[in-house]
């Protein structure tokens, strides 16, 4: 009774405690009036006009009042900047928020945030925003304004500042500096550095990042074409930019056209007129607009004097900690400095979301900390700090390129980045480079501990009878006695040599974030192959050999963290909360667990294959790739989920694996909740998006060292069933090297269902094959269901679709347009009277959701 009693009082502390510091420190705000407009702008080449659809948020407070401007992501809207709009409204500014040009609800054709259509659209709204009353001005028609906007929206931040001197402060997060080099990158500098500060850059494009370049250029496609014109596989994309894509695709080089039109859209054209003060946060995890970018904005916004401070933080396009609160509030202090007057101008910063003092030694559950240093950190080719060197060891290696780069090697793939490295960092090594393919270089064991902060560069000599080179760079931390190693954040460096031969180059690899404990090694590898980028078509091999003083060149940015402000409030607080965590923990963990098991699994859906709810994906930056899908899989049947590209097929079938994780809603296999590493998932059997043979190895070795990987006996593979399927007779036991892509498919389709899983998922299960296979596989898939199994197929093929098929489920635009038996959906009432089959209802469907 008297520990009740002391637990029940310590509670009761705390809580008045807290409680008194909430209403000390909560401040509700003003009431905001929200006001939607719609704005006319410039039209487009064609004369075709546009108006732009934006909302002002304005605070019940007298005025006039400083304003911001907010700019969203790509493939996003001014929904998505709502509730920021209001806290900063609160805070006592005029918010304006609005969907770009060709998004939304707005008008017009997506240019990139070209100066003539995206940027001037933004100066219509300055406009807007100083003919107001609340709004204070600094000259007639000059508001007091700051800009923010993330990826798209923080390019078109500081090309509006660079454009426009009525910006008076401008907060860009994750976004680039020269939009040619971020989706052709070159880290490739020509030769020995001429100062310890200078890496002059290889002036020619590097290599296509063709996986990024399609999510986006998909995610446009798919807005659809706007209301009265022609429907076109561009979208919303104006045709020059359709243009640039389709030729970049192709090729995997750019023209000189394409060139000019990236760049025109590009920060670095106009860094030396932006006077504005400038917050630049950056992304460590992030293999689409990579440090370097923001260290490169950076660099030229201060070279003319202009206030910047530096922040990288631990989130990114690949995910990772977005840091919402504190980002957000950097944000608000920034505009609060410069918009409001609350403070005297800052000196040049920088800021990174670090490790405690022994990351990887005892403390590893400790939170990161915010360290801190004056000036810029040291990313990209124009590094800013001094620098060390320690010696490689490695002799001359040749690596083999193999044709069109298959198999390739797989670092980060768009938006999964993070996720790939919390999968590996269950085991205790990454994942393994394809023998042949990778050249390694190492350092001894550290005798002292380094804390890596920016990009290590290292002098290389390579030669080849190819035409040209392509290679990918990559900086691993690597474990005593071989017990693992680490890639920071999947990034990896590539450049390209437009000329073979025998030739020399400094090679900056990737900026990151990392401690790297006593005992640990630096290892730099060049690879021939990444599956996130264009390679070339023909087999090659590289001889690469380390040159000029072979030694890895580190910079030395010094750290220290961040000073805290701990008043005795939060002394209080703290302490009495650990009593109070102390007493109930154990119980706390008891409850904890069962809750977990309880909400992982519904009692109701143990005999349901799968159940989509509310399905919704949004990555960093505001691109949104799915919303509100719902759908559900019964036993025995075989579903086609269906729609064109970019409607988000693959991204649900990522999710259904466990690959992603969803922003919203739910999916449950035979009840259980779908996660990363579920146990539910190996009741699941799938092939998306290509086959992962090792091509080395036979096709009865590759299912065999499938099957082993699983940790089940071989027994339960049958083996046997899954070699008919492949249908492949004595070619089971050639190299996969050999086979033909329908053989490869044919495999990697028996690959799936060995283990006779209950839940089969197929992405196009039919490409490479001829007719008599596909008939043969149309024939295994009713089959297998028959069995009361049940199949999901993503196929592009209607007419097969049609006859495979039980069920659909059509998508487009990252929503459910339609879904249920494919007899009574052929035969709605609902549909065009002409839609006799599966293709007619297709394309009504698609063409309604328009």
């Amino acid at each position: 009774m008297k520990r009740r009693t002391v637990i029940a009082v310590v509670v009761v502390a705390v809580l008045a405690v807290v409680g008194g510091a909430l209403l000390l420190t909560r401040d509700s705000g003003p009431s905001v009036a929200q006001q939607d407009l719609v704005v006319p702008v410039g039209p487009e080449p064609d004369g075709e006009p546009v108006s732009i659809d934006a909302t002002v948020f304005a605070p019940d407070l007298p005025g006039p009042l400083p304003a911001v401007l907010l700019a969203h992501g790509f493939g996003g809207s001014k929904a998505d900047l709502t509730e920021q709009a209001r806290t900063l409204a609160q805070r006592g500014y005029v918010v304006m928020t609005y969907s770009a040009r060709g998004f939304g609800a707005s008008g017009g054709r997506i240019h990139l945030n070209s100066p003539e259509y995206e940027v001037a659209d933004a100066q219509a709204l300055l406009d807007v925003l100083s003919a107001r009353p609340d709004v204070v001005l600094d000259a007639p028609g000059d508001p007091r304004v700051g800009v923010a906007g993330g990826s798209y929206g923080g390019a078109l931040a500081l090309l509006l500042a660079g454009y426009d001197d009525r910006v008076d402060a401008v907060n860009p997060r994750i976004t680039w500096h020269d939009l040619a080099e971020s989706l052709f990158p070159q880290f490739a500098a020509s030769g020995p550095p001429s100062t310890p500060a200078a890496f002059p850059p290889i002036d020619q494009p590097g290599v296509f990042k063709k996986l990024w370049a399609g999510v986006f250029f998909g995610s446009g496609s798919a807005l659809g074409t706007p209301a009265g014109q022609q429907p076109t596989q561009c979208g919303r994309f104006a045709p020059d930019v359709c243009a640039a894509y389709d030729d970049s695709a192709a090729s995997g080089l750019p023209t000189a056209e394409i060139l000019a039109l990236l760049r025109q859209s590009s920060p670095a054209t106009v860094l030396d007129r932006i006077t504005a003060p400038t917050l630049l946060v950056q992304g460590q995890a992030d293999s689409l607009f990579p440090l370097s970018e923001g260290d490169a904005n950076a660099a030229g916004i201060a070279a003319t004097g202009t206030p910047v401070t530096t922040v990288w933080y631990a989130g990114g396009h690949d995910g990772g900690d977005p840091e919402a609160e504190r980002i957000d509030e950097l944000t608000y202090a920034w505009f609060d400095r410069y918009l409001a007057g609350d403070a005297a101008p800052s000196s040049p910063r920088f800021e990174v979301t670090g490790a405690p003092a022994s990351l990887f030694g005892a403390r590893t559950g400790a939170p990161p900390q915010v360290l801190v240093a004056p000036g810029l950190p040291g990313a990209g080719p124009t590094p800013q700090a001094p620098r060390t060197e320690l010696p490689l060891t490695g002799p001359p290696q040749t690596v083999v390129a193999p044709a069109g780069g298959n198999p390739a090697q797989i670092s980060s793939l768009p938006g999964l980045g993070e996720l790939i490295g919390t999968l590996l960092r269950r085991s205790t090594t990454a994942l393994p480079d394809i023998p042949g393919q990778s050249a390694t270089f190492v350092t001894e064991p550290l005798t002292q501990p380094l804390t890596l902060v920016g990009s290590a560069t290292v002098d290389l000599r390579i030669r080849t009878e190819a035409p040209d080179v392509t290679l990918f760079a990559k900086l691993l931390d690597v474990a005593p006695d071989g017990a693992g190693a680490v890639l920071p954040q999947r990034l990896v460096a590539p450049l390209r040599l437009a000329e073979g031969g025998e030739q020399q180059v400094t090679v900056v690899l990737p900026a990151v974030v990392r401690e790297i404990p006593v005992g640990h090694r630096i290892a730099v590898v060049l690879s021939t192959t990444d599956q996130a980028y264009a390679m070339p078509a023909d087999a090659r091999t590289y001889e690469v050999s380390l040159a000029g003083p072979a030694a890895v060149s580190l910079p030395l940015v010094a750290v220290e963290p961040l000073p805290r402000d701990n008043t005795g409030l939060l002394l209080a607080v703290a302490a009495l909360a650990t009593v109070a965590v102390a007493w109930t923990a154990v119980a706390w963990l008891v409850r904890r667990r069962r809750l977990r098991e309880s909400l992982d699994v519904d009692p109701e859906l143990l005999g349901t294959p799968l159940v989509v709810r509310g399905l919704g994906k949004e990555y960093a930056g505001g691109f949104r790739a799915v919303s509100d899908v719902s759908f559900r899989v019964e036993q025995g049947q075989v579903l086609g989920l269906l729609g064109p590209n970019g409607a988000g097929k693959t991204t649900v079938l990522r999710m259904l694996m466990g690959l992603i994780h969803p922003t919203e809603g739910e999916l449950r296999v035979y009840g259980h909740r779908v996660t990363p590493g579920a146990p539910v998932l190996s009741r699941l059997g799938a092939f998306v998006e290509g086959p992962g043979l090792l091509p080395f190895l036979s096709g009865r070795a590759n299912l065999e060292l499938y099957w082993r990987a699983t940790g089940r006996p071989l027994a339960e593979a049958h083996l046997d069933t899954a070699l008919e399927v492949a249908g492949l007779g004595d070619d089971v036991d050639r190299r996969v090297r050999t086979y033909s892509q329908g053989m490869r498919q044919r495999l990697a389709i028996a690959q799936a269902m060995l283990g006779l899983p209950n839940l089969l998922v197929l992405d196009e299960p039919t490409n490479g094959l001829d007719p008599p296979q596909i008939r043969e596989m149309r024939e295994v898939l009713r089959t297998y269901a028959e069995t009361g199994r049940t199949v999901i197929v993503s196929s592009h093929l209607l007419a097969e679709v049609e006859r495979t098929c039980t069920h659909v489920v059509v998508m487009n635009r990252g929503r459910v347009v339609a879904a249920g038996a494919l007899d009574q959906l052929v035969t709605s009432e609902d549909l065009d009277a002409g839609a006799t089959n599966l293709e007619d209802v297709f394309l009504t469907l698609i063409g309604a959701a328009e």
